[in-house]
């Protein structure tokens, strides 16, 4: 029986970041740990530029060293481009290819080197590839609920992005992104409850990014406006090194557990396994 809430564990959102290089060796332990766990994804690497992202230059070793024998997780890779979309349909382990598509004009430039208008472009190349390769594409909307560069925002703006980029290419995974943690509980109840039943055949997910403080109340304001796919990394390091020169904790995926056990929801995850995980993230990462 598949586990009523989704989650989606970011290892490559903790660690890009990171500006002290974490040895190939110790990514791989650390994914294959991820992997023993049950969750439904792991986001583990991306193929995009070495100089934008360095701690990342390495994910096609990674990939082909982590044990994928008796993992039930899929993978999620992301992609700026559809030369990084190439190099990542060359591998079969990969699922899903994720491009974070900014409703903010300025952090689209930042994060892509591409305007808005070329990032549909980029939307739909990847997408044929994902047919073509049969993969499947995870849209962000990233910035979704806001950004702090004066471009306009409203929950209609981001309403309308999601509409066109399921009408017109297909789309049929979005992630809403709080890039910054400037998400609220009002925000995101708005956002999702216009949006999951207005497109039915769409899966969305929240990608919120946010201090520890704040966590439970954007959970449950996505849980309660029918949210079931939650992004999250351990013990909530990382966030988007292209954002703000001071990041913005990811989600942490140990409050979105207790909540979730807490309410009765199942998650699907090997409880020991989790544990084991969290221990190990102490000594993977050269922050904590």
């Amino acid at each position: 029986m598949a586990a009523e809430i989704k989650i989606v564990e970011c290892p490559r959102d903790a660690m890009q970041g990171i500006k002290e290089w974490i040895p190939t060796e110790a990514k791989v332990r650390y994914i294959n740990q991820l992997l023993r766990v049950g969750f439904d994804t792991i986001d583990f690497g991306s193929f995009v530029s070495e100089k934008a992202v360095p701690q990342m230059k390495d994910t096609a070793e990674v990939l082909r060293k982590i044990d994928l024998s008796s993992a039930k997780s899929r993978l999620l890779a992301i992609v700026a481009n559809q030369r990084g979309a190439e190099t990542a349909c060359e591998f079969d382990e990969i699922q899903y290819l994720g491009y974070p598509f900014s409703i903010s004009e300025t952090f689209q430039m930042r994060n892509t080197n591409a305007s808005i208008e070329e990032s549909l472009i980029r939307v739909a190349e990847i997408a044929d590839l994902c047919i073509r390769h049969k993969k499947e594409p995870v849209i962000y909307i990233s910035m979704g609920f806001g950004n702090p560069y004066g471009d306009a925002w409203s929950p209609e703006i981001a309403i309308n992005w999601s509409e066109r980029l399921y009408r017109e290419f297909g789309i049929r995974i979005l992630a809403l992104s709080d890039t910054i943690g400037v998400a609220t509980p009002q925000s995101i109840k708005t956002l999702f409850s216009a949006l999951i039943p207005a497109l039915p055949e769409v899966e969305f997910g929240a990608h919120l990014h946010t201090t520890i403080d704040k966590a439970q109340e954007k959970i449950e304001a996505a849980y309660l406006a029918g949210c079931r796919r939650f992004d999250g990394a351990i013990k909530g390091y990382g966030g988007c090194p292209m954002a703000a020169d001071e990041l913005t904790g990811n989600m942490p995926t140990e409050q979105m557990v207790d909540y979730f056990r807490i309410n009765g929801n199942d998650v699907g995850l090997d409880v020991s396994e989790f544990n084991a995980a969290m221990n190990l993230a102490n000594v993977t990462f050269p922050i904590h």
